[in-house]
This record gives C-alpha cells, structure tokens and sequence, in this order.
C-alpha cells in the first residue's frame, strides 16, 4: 500500500501574518494571548513569526509603514506622477495613502484608539514617521537657496517636519471624520496642502526670509 507523503504547511509571508493579526483584534477585540498561540492557532511555528516581527506591538508599526509603501509604490505605477512637482506629490500622496486607510479603516481605527493610552498608540506610527519624513524631504522643493550649513539644516528639518505635523493634522481628521466616504477628509487635505504651500512658497514670505539671510550675514559672516 502507498504512504501517503505529507506536505508541510506553507509558511506565511508577512503581509499574511499581519493580516491574520489583523483579523483577531477586529474578530476579538483584544490581542492575541501570546505569540505562541497565535502562530499555533494559525497553523504555523512561533518561530515563524519571530522571523519577521518580535512582537505584535513591533507588527503594528511595520503595518502603518506598510500602507506607506503600499500608497508610494501605487504613485510611482503612474506615469504622470513622475512629473509632479513637490507639493503636488506630497498631495497625491496624502489622497492615496488615506484611500489604503480607509479599505482598512477597522483595524487603522482600533489600532490608534486602542486602550486610553494616546502616547503609546502614536508610537504605532514611529516607522511610518521614518518612511514618511525621508519622502517628504526627498520630495520638498527648499524655498531658499541658502549658502550656510546651519541655516540650511534648519530649513531641512522645518521642512521635514513641517510636513509630518500635517500628515498627522490629517490622519487625526480622517480618524474623527463621519461624512459619506470622507469626503470632507479630502477637502481638508486640498486646502491644508494649499494653505501650507502658501505660507512656505509665497513671494511676501520669501521676502521676509531674503531679510532674515541678510541679518544672518551680517551678524555670523567675517
């Protein structure tokens, strides 16, 4: 009589287990008891899973960084993007990133409302912060050509973080945000991203600036 040969389960991808974890809490609402019942549960090794995450608090931000990924990468699949100047970018990005969060907006929202511990959840967010400040300064036209190192690092970080205080202005809109198909979201990022352009890119500020690099000049350069 002929053995039957048995085929080893196929080990999951990440994407996978993060949409197994996913499922849970929204199934459950609560985590997993441990990372060994939770691997167990679906099949799979502990050993499996510390392959890719050391934990469920270390999965949840790799998932935020992977809706990052996921809106960058469906950008760039688009020829007209290429040709976007900065803050037209940053725009389209905004628009296709709250469009992955909203497909997912059960686990986003019990992500980042979970328990009462506001700090803590917004530490949920330090890869995507990572991701995302890099492709904002990548992206960002300097308002100013400046000729000093100090001066142009502040402008750098002003800029950098310029643009995650209004990513997370947004995010905090869309989380708290009832209109049909967040609609009201979508106007609030049209006229952030004009309002921020505005004050940045502006010729009375640029002039308020050109004053700032003369008195800076003066005081600093011998």
């Amino acid at each position: 009589m002929a053995t039957k040969k048995v085929i080893p389960p196929t080990e999951p991808t990440k994407s996978e287990i993060i949409d197994q974890y996913a499922d849970y809490c929204l199934m459950h609402g609560h985590k997993p008891a441990s990372v060994y019942k939770f691997a167990k549960d679906n099949g799979y090794e502990e050993a499996t899973f510390y392959k890719y995450y050391s934990s469920f608090e270390v999965l949840e931000r790799h998932y935020f960084a992977e809706m990052f990924s996921h809106a960058l990468e469906a950008l760039e699949q688009s020829p007209a993007y290429a040709a976007y100047g900065g803050v037209e970018k940053l725009s389209a990005f905004y628009f296709t990133f709250f469009e992955i969060a909203t497909a997912n907006r059960s686990f986003v929202v019990y992500s980042l409302t979970e328990g009462s511990g506001t700090l803590k959840n917004l530490m949920k967010l330090r890869e995507l912060r990572k991701e995302f400040t890099v492709y904002a300064q990548a992206i960002l036209d300097k308002p100013f050509d400046l000729k000093h190192p100090r001066a142009e690092k502040i402008q750098q970080d002003a800029l950098r973080e310029g643009a995650w205080l209004q990513f997370l202005t947004i995010f905090k809109f869309w989380l708290r945000d009832t209109s049909p198909g967040f609609e009201k979201t979508d106007v609030f990022i049209e006229k952030s991203v004009k309002a921020s352009s505005d004050l940045v890119y502006n010729t009375p500020l640029n002039s308020l600036f050109d004053l700032g690099k003369f008195i800076w000049k003066e005081k600093f350069t011998v």
